[in-house]
């Protein structure tokens, strides 16, 4: 229910009374959805957006102008006009640094954000209780330029497998771009570099089994296929969760489907205007995935074994520190440009003057 009141709209959500400020606003501009659509999107589907952002706190990304405009990121939750009622957490990131992030616990909460602009809502992947421990490896499928669906689609199914027989249970959704996420819900008992190292063990099972379609290159000049993006499971990084719109030209959403949706599930389809829908109709896939959380213990022994036969860790994102067993954060390409020949060694040492006695 919402009231209009000149150049704002009184919405009620959660048993509480959030204004929606410029309701007319076009926030997208092909299908002309407004600012009133993505809040009442986001009412409709309440319960399942919610149970994928409760107790984790988030960045919010807000677009002020509309999918179409300029965006920027947002950490700390404003003081100014903020109600009494909005639940926050303290994240602290690589640096060290602290941001006091919201967390989205009801639905008042989805539209309080959406009057800020923001359209997709991007958690950590850990909740209140513990902000050290994950409860939660995820799995980003992320093809390169030219990919077909198709071959996303093979490389998730392959996924699902993997999870399946070190004993996890991965429960995937389109991420309203180009690729497939898959969230696996496990017990907190891993800090975020354990749950990485599990992470980059699947990829490389995954890039074993699909050597054609998949690889866990993280330097884009040796990618090929789908990228099986480890790295999101580093400290500071979050993903769209399910349900989000995403900030693109027809308003897809960040959809859970069920795996044998997998094969046939058409992204476009998926879409502010057709998922609340789709969720009346069938229902949300991944309404019990707090009841499968699973153990990494057999992701970290394939770990164990990976590197016992050399392969140790790989690359991490630019602004983490350099990690214990990290190779060298440089493009290949350019490493082999650097590393000098034995001729050029030779000559080096030839032309080098004498020391002085």
């Amino acid at each position: 229910m919402h009231v209009a009141k000149g150049t704002y709209t009184t919405i009620e959500a959660a048993g509480r009374e959030v204004r929606l400020s410029s309701p007319d606003k076009v926030f997208f501009e092909t299908p002309g959805f407004t600012k009133l659509d993505l809040a009442n999107y986001y009412l409709e589907v309440a319960d399942a957006a919610v149970n994928q952002l409760r107790e984790r706190p988030g960045t919010m990304k807000r677009f002020v102008n509309g999918a179409g405009g300029e965006f920027f990121f947002q950490k700390r939750v404003p003081e100014k006009g903020r109600p009494k009622w909005l639940q926050t957490a303290t994240f602290t990131f690589p640096s060290g640094r602290t941001a006091t992030e919201l967390v989205v616990n009801d639905a008042a909460h989805l539209v309080w954000a959406v009057n800020l602009g923001v359209i997709d809502f991007n958690p950590h992947p850990v909740r209140r209780a513990d902000l050290d421990c994950p409860d939660e490896l995820r799995v980003d499928l992320d093809p390169t330029p030219g990919v077909r669906w198709n071959t996303v689609r093979k490389v998730a199914l392959c996924v699902r497998d993997v999870l399946e027989e070190h004993g996890l249970r991965g429960f995937p959704k389109t991420s309203g771009s180009r690729g497939i996420h898959v969230n696996v819900r496990i017990e907190p008992r891993w800090d975020y570099t354990e749950v990485r190292r599990a992470a980059l063990a699947l990829a490389r099972e995954v890039e074993r089994r699909e050597p054609k379609r998949a690889t866990s290159k993280w330097w884009k000049e040796e990618r090929h296929g789908v990228f099986v993006d480890y790295n999101q499971n580093a400290r500071d990084r979050t993903i769209a969760a399910g349900y989000s719109v995403r900030p693109v030209p027809d308003a897809r959403v960040c959809c859970p489907i069920d795996w044998d949706e997998v094969p046939d599930v058409d992204p476009a389809e998926l879409r502010l205007d057709t998922v609340p829908a789709r969720v009346k109709r069938r229902g949300d896939p991944s309404a019990d995935i707090d009841d499968h959380a699973g153990s990494l213990e057999q992701l970290l022994e394939l770990a164990r074994r990976d590197e016992e036969e050399g392969l140790g860790d790989a690359p991490w994102p630019p602004h983490f520190a350099k990690q214990r067993g990290e190779p060298r954060r440089v493009q290949p390409s350019r490493a082999k440009e650097e590393k000098p020949t034995a001729k050029k060694r030779s000559a080096s040492k030839r032309g080098s003057p004498a020391r002085k006695k």
